[in-house]
């Protein structure tokens, strides 16, 4: 079953449109072609400037646990956390029958 996944990064002060561009290019290595994984768009949150959301769509539960597994055994996300002022938050949905 398809599934979203919305996740909230809160960037160091005035980082934030680095923190877009490594996440971009970060997505456009890993995420391109990725099994499962069906795009992603980012958001800017209008009333806090270092803040960005990023929703993505996946085939699957299974397939973005998969990916999370191997990002975590190789340490995907480590370009992004010095630009971080928080860790991210995430909440993955399913549409209700």
């Amino acid at each position: 079953m398809p599934i979203k996944v919305i996740v909230e990064f809160q960037a160091k002060p005035g980082m934030r449109d680095e923190l877009r561009r490594t996440l971009d290019a970060l997505i456009e290595q890993q995420g391109a072609g990725l099994a499962g994984y069906l795009g992603s768009t980012r958001y800017a949150v209008l009333d806090q400037p270092d803040a960005l959301v990023e929703v993505a769509d996946w085939e699957s539960a299974e397939a973005r646990n998969k990916h999370m597994e191997q990002a975590r055994a190789t340490n995907a996300f480590a370009p992004l956390l010095p630009l971080m002022g928080a860790p991210f938050r995430i909440t993955v949905l399913e549409r209700l029958p």
